[in-house]
């Protein structure tokens, strides 16, 4: 996926709602930068937890290495080491992203009160 292909040059950059979203498009992004978020990570460390293929793994990967989101250190041994860490700016989510686990229990918990789910 090339950099720019999922934006619109009208709306991205201009309007936060959008913005956000936008970056935010791939169904891994969220879990990725939250499993990140406790720490640098392996690629296959990655891959075990969300059991995703290899391919849609590295997509979502670099989808957050070229927003800035997260760091990628190739380390030279045979094989080769790769890890992923978050930059500055994917550290600065970490308010989202307990925003969200706190809507997001609380929306379970009203799904279970209209049983809705067990």
């Amino acid at each position: 996926m090339k950099k720019n292909e999922f934006r619109q040059k009208n709306l991205f950059g201009l309007c936060p709602f959008y913005t956000t979203q936008s970056l935010l498009l791939g169904k891994w992004i969220i879990p990725i930068l939250n499993e990140l978020s406790g720490g640098t990570k392996r690629f296959n460390e990655l891959k075990r937890t969300f059991e995703i293929s290899h391919s849609v793994l590295t997509q979502q990967l670099k989808i957050l290495e070229n927003e800035g989101f997260i760091n990628r250190k190739v380390f030279p041994e045979v094989p080769p080491r790769v890890e992923y860490s978050l930059t500055e700016i994917g550290k600065s989510f970490q308010p989202v992203l307990d925003a969200i686990e706190i809507w997001g229990n609380n929306y379970i918990k009203s799904l279970k009160a209209r049983d809705v789910i067990d």
